[in-house]
């Protein structure tokens, strides 16, 4: 928000320069971004009077002129503006006057003309305002006043970025109140008294979403002169403040708004049918806006209607039917309060952002609006004259908002800040910034103002008197503590270690949102129940993960559509699935997840352009799992999951229980979810990874190990882990290691069978092992395998 400090100076005038104020504000959390002054450098511009204006006899759009600067004679100054006239008060460069830029006015001959000045426009001043001419003062205007002096031009604007809980500081009551209570003084609260109607004309109200709008007020000014001009005061202001000046109606009510910080809107009586009605529209129903677009409006979108038609948006924005022009005569103004529910995300629905729409969304005083109503009524009166019926209230006193009790304990105050502050000092803050205090035996009980939506808890009150006295009056005081060693776990394997041992694979870490398209995550998991999030930032992220899948899929389509073809991504986070028994209705679940594609290396002279497979992605799971040195806890299964390819795909089971899957994406999904080339993904519990086994000191045995290899023929169905399984189970502890490193299939193999060779090494820590001792071994392997999986030795 902009403001004028000269315009906080009539709140409260604290004496204080614009870079001590804006960084006094700044330490309260009202973060300045930046101080520029409200008009150019510039000196000897004064107030003139044109007594005449002729044409110039030698150029058709230039004007010769004499103007009245107060002094004995009149200037003669040759003049190009379109809207120059006789009578006309203007801002005159006298000879010897510097403009912004260095620009120094000196005598001068225009087409032959004398010219001893210049007539400046706005921006030749250095003033930020569209104008097609040069400035028109008001015909008050005394002659030779310094027109920085007149238009009170030592002035800065200070653009203050407020946070969103802040809305209480988006006007100038409260940025007063603010710097008020910083620097203990009192502020200057203008008088408002209550407009006598002098008609007796109005307009029904009904409410037909009174939790969305429980509170609105309408009232009838007849008679008005909408072509008025705005008071220069009121411009400057305006300008200031960075709003431009429209026409008086425009002008008061966005004066109201800046002043107050509560939005209104005038309706043009004439244009509107019957009386009042604020509901929620209908779906699609059409309404043409005042920047003459035509919407759509949804079913959730509050409007302002008349008996017939919707005629604006409510607090967002008036429709072009209903808006003021200058054939407007009579209006209807409107001042209400809306839930801040009922408005947040609807403007950005509908590609909008107003300044009504930013404050109603963070929280308007619903205890304002008839304080308004009555300025901006007096207002357009003084500037339009006209007449004013009575104020028309619609209300549902239920709906409003409930003032919050906050009780804050000095103990905790003192606790959390660090320092002892003075009771009497706390409850004086307090009481400045508004809030109804009461002393109580351990602290104090504060009911919270209509204005101030963020304070609920104890801990907001302490925020507030740690601004309020100062963060730089806090002593900064080093922490002391006592050096201990930390307490952990050996058998928990750090996640930091996982994603070390995926980056020497090659995988780089990725981090995506945990907001997903619904359509790419129901073709990953067809009828899997999801999480939809009531105000999601955007359509295409409005429902949590059930996988982290989506996320790297959508990365990985990122990646390729900059050329980037080979990937290896992973990632560490959270997956959301609804569920009942647990807390708060859903079960989060760790894991961590990866996706590669592309060739197995990058292109090489000396090696194969290989794509990736099943097989490498199941190595590198195989990888992770052996840094828990427990990995025969660990198997591979087959899974039929829709997202992945039926043969190339498997579920990681850990002692029985599927703990995650792996596999390649499945074919009919590619193009679906963007994909140009095969991709591969795992995901896995992280729980199961981070459980590692402690290793245990053993004896190297001295004696020698002993190796028997055999060539098992057996079914193409039988697994080959299956066999790996029996053969370490049979063994005992004598079989120390176990290798299948062949599988054959072919000439000599039937075509439903297949030979897989394994290679057994036998030995023992206490003694050399005989013959027919490891002979006794390797026939009960054998036999046992025979017996479960039909196995025979090959010839």
């Amino acid at each position: 928000m902009k403001f004028s400090k000269s315009w906080l100076d009539e709140w409260v005038n604290t004496g204080l320069g614009a870079e001590a104020l804006a960084e006094q504000i700044t330490m309260a959390g009202l973060e300045v971004d930046g101080i520029e002054p409200v008009a150019g450098d510039f000196s000897q511009v004064i107030v003139g009077e044109v007594v005449e204006c002729g044409q110039h006899p030698d150029a058709d759009k230039l004007r010769v002129t004499k103007i009245n600067v107060g002094g004995d004679e009149l200037l003669d100054i040759v003049c190009g503006a379109p809207n120059c006239r006789q009578g006309l008060k203007v801002a005159v460069a006298v000879v010897g006057a510097v403009l912004p830029g260095d620009f120094k006015i000196k005598k001068a001959k225009l087409r032959g003309q004398p010219s001893h000045g210049m007539l400046c426009s706005y921006g030749e001043l250095g003033i930020e305002l569209d104008s097609s001419g040069i400035i028109e003062l008001p015909a008050d205007a005394p002659i030779g006043t310094p027109v920085r002096e007149y238009l009170a031009l030592n002035d800065v604007i200070i653009d203050v970025d407020l946070t969103p809980n802040r809305a209480d500081c988006l006007s100038m009551a409260g940025l007063a109140r603010e710097v008020g209570v910083l620097n203990r003084q009192d502020v200057n609260w203008p008088d408002i008294p209550a407009v006598t109607a002098g008609i007796d004309d109005q307009v029904s109200i009904r409410l037909s979403a009174p939790a969305a709008c429980p509170r609105y007020l309408g009232r009838v000014v007849k008679n008005i002169d909408v072509k008025a001009t705005t008071p220069l005061w009121m411009q400057e202001k305006l300008r200031r403040s960075g709003i431009r000046s429209i026409d008086p109606v425009v002008d008061i009510t966005n004066f109201v708004l800046l002043e107050w910080g509560q939005p209104m809107h005038a309706f043009d009586l004439a244009t509107l049918n019957g009386g009042i009605n604020v509901r929620m529209a209908e779906q699609d129903e059409k309404l043409i806006l005042l920047d003459g677009n035509e919407i759509s409006l949804n079913a959730d979108t509050l409007v302002i209607a008349d008996e017939s038609r919707a005629v604006a948006m409510a607090g967002i924005f008036g429709g072009e039917a209903t808006g003021v022009t200058e054939h407007t005569r009579d209006v209807l103004l409107e001042c209400a309060f809306f839930s801040p529910l009922a408005i947040t995300g609807r403007a950005r629905n509908y590609g909008l952002h107003t300044d009504s729409s930013h404050r109603f969304e963070r929280g308007v005083d619903y205890r304002l609006q008839h304080k308004v109503m009555e300025r901006a009524t007096a207002l357009l009166l003084d500037i339009c004259g006209g007449e004013a019926g009575p104020v028309v209230e619609a209300l549902a006193e239920s709906e409003l908002p409930r003032a919050n009790t906050v009780t804050l304990r000095h103990a905790k105050l003192n606790r959390l800040i660090g320092i002892d502050i003075d009771a009497a000092q706390v409850t004086d803050m307090l009481t400045r910034l508004g809030l109804d205090v009461t002393t109580t035996a351990d602290g104090w009980q504060v009911t919270v103002p209509s204005y101030r939506f963020d304070i609920a808890i104890e801990e907001d009150l302490v925020e507030e008197v740690a601004r309020i006295y100062g963060y730089n009056n806090i002593p900064d005081v080093a922490p002391v503590a006592g050096l201990t060693m930390s307490r952990h776990q050996e058998a928990r394997l750090p996640l930091n270690r996982l994603k070390d041992a995926l980056v020497d694979l090659g995988y780089q870490e990725a981090i995506t949102y945990s907001f997903v398209d619904p359509a790419q995550q129901q073709r990953l998991f067809p009828g899997v129940d999801t999480m939809v999030l009531p105000n999601p930032i955007a359509a295409d992220m409005s429902e949590m993960r059930v996988s982290l899948w989506p996320g790297l899929i959508q990365a990985a389509v990122y990646n390729q559509n900059r050329q980037q073809s080979r990937l290896r991504l992973f990632e560490q986070g959270l997956t959301f699935v609804p569920d009942d028994a647990a807390e708060n209705g859903v079960r989060q679940t760790p894991v961590l997840a990866g996706l590669l594609l592309g060739p197995v290396v990058d292109e090489h002279w000396d090696m194969t352009d290989k794509g990736v497979d099943f097989f490498d992605i199941k190595g590198d799971v195989e990888s992770l799992l052996a840094l828990s040195a427990n990995e025969l806890s660990f198997s591979f299964a087959r899974t039929d999951l829709g997202a992945l390819h039926p043969g190339q795909s498997a579920a990681l089971l850990q002692q029985g229980r599927q703990v995650g899957l792996l596999g390649a994406v499945h074919p009919s999904l590619l193009r679906k979810q963007g994909l140009k080339s095969q991709a591969y993904v795992f995901e896995i519990e992280l729980a199961a990874l981070t459980e590692r086994r402690v290793p245990e000191a053993a004896d190297v045995s001295r004696f020698p190990a002993n190796r028997r290899d055999l060539a098992l023929v057996v079914d193409q169905s039988v697994a080959a882990g299956d066999i790996l399984d029996l053969a370490r189970k049979v063994g005992g502890d004598q079989l120390v290691g176990l290798n299948l490193f062949d599988v054959y299939q072919g000439q000599g193999i039937a075509d439903d069978k297949k030979s897989l060779a394994l290679g057994l090494v036998l030995q023992d820590t206490h003694r050399t092992l005989e013959e027919k001792e490891i002979a006794d071994t390797v026939a009960r392997i054998v036999s046992a395998l025979s017996d479960e999986f039909s196995a025979s030795l090959r010839d």
